[in-house]
Parts: C-alpha cells; sequence; structure tokens
C-alpha cells in the first residue's frame, strides 16, 4: 500500500513483541492439523488482469497447493494527514512450514512492492487448526 500503515505496522509489531501462538502452543483435535496461515493484504488498485498475472508469476509458484483471494476496499492516514482510499486485495495461504517459507512470502512481498511501485504489503502470520 503507498504509506507507511503506522497503525498497521505497530499493532504487528506489537503482536511480534508480545508473541502470537506458536505451533507448539497450538494443538488440534483429529482430523485437523496444525499449520501456518500468512496474510498478505496488497493495495494501490492494481487492475485484475495485472495481479491475476502477479499471482500466477510470483505466488503460484512458490506455493502451489493453494490460496484464497478477496478483494476489498482499504483506507490510510498519510503522513501529511489526508486520508486516502482504496481498492485492496487479502491473500490468504495455509501452508506447512518449512526452512524456507518467510523468504518465499518475503518475496512474494518483495516482488509485489517494486513491480507496482508499492511502499508496503501488510503481512500477519499465525498457525490455525486446519482440516480438508
Amino acid at each position: 500500500m503507498r504509506m507507511p500503515m503506522r497503525i498497521a505496522l505497530v499493532v504487528a509489531a506489537a503482536l511480534t513483541l508480545l508473541g502470537g501462538p506458536t505451533r507448539a502452543e497450538t494443538s488440534c483435535a483429529p482430523p485437523d492439523r496444525i499449520m501456518a496461515r500468512v496474510e498478505l493484504i496488497f493495495g494501490g488498485g492494481v487492475a485484475e488482469g495485472r495481479f491475476k498475472g502477479f499471482l500466477a508469476k510470483e505466488v503460484t509458484p512458490r506455493f502451489p497447493d493453494g490460496l484464497s483471494l478477496f478483494s476489498g476496499y482499504g483506507q490510510w492516514r498519510s503522513p501529511a494527514g489526508p486520508i486516502h482510499k482504496e481498492m485492496s486485495r487479502l491473500l490468504i495461504i495455509y501452508y506447512s512450514p518449512d526452512a524456507h517459507s518467510s523468504d518465499k512470502i518475503e518475496a512474494i512481498r518483495n516482488a509485489y512492492k517494486k513491480k507496482f511501485h508499492q511502499q508496503v504489503v501488510l503481512r500477519a502470520d499465525s498457525f490455525s487448526c486446519v482440516s480438508f
């Protein structure tokens, strides 16, 4: 998103410092299993076709097992004070974490910021009990 999402970043930093649920703290009743969940919020009003191309090139090769994408609305206050409103997308991926998972997520974020000239892609991580 085109802003230093101060509130979101402060919340994310606080959660990091306070510590959210860890994999070891989460237990699931069968048939559920523990999976990592990442939410990425993309702003910038990128056209649907361009965003689908981004998903195909940057996201699907890194997380081919599946994802969910939701379109919505977001707003943020710039350092100068005005509130900016724009379309946004929420990408949710459940995955079995490995040594490279975080690097793959960061590569997606960096690719989006570079390709679409954005300052921020919000990231939120957690663990969930999941069954299919």
